[in-house]
């Protein structure tokens, strides 16, 4: 098994009611859906640079200074 590195988060009450949720109905723990969406998120960013998607490699808001 990969190596797992712990770290804190502070997240807004409502977003982790949301969560709690969403991780019930697909059976997982809340540490479990938001490791799994953050998989998600990142192939996801992967394959749009693999593309040549210039919206993949800098996230909405964000310009170069």
């Amino acid at each position: 098994m990969a190596e797992r590195k712990s770290f804190l988060l502070r997240i807004d009450a409502g977003l982790w009611s949301e969560l709690e949720a969403w991780a019930q109905d697909d059976l997982r723990s809340v540490n479990g859906q938001i490791e799994y969406l953050l998989r998600q998120a990142v192939q996801k960013r992967k394959a749009a640079r693999q593309a040549g998607n210039a919206e993949a490699r800098e996230p909405p808001g964000v310009s170069e200074a």
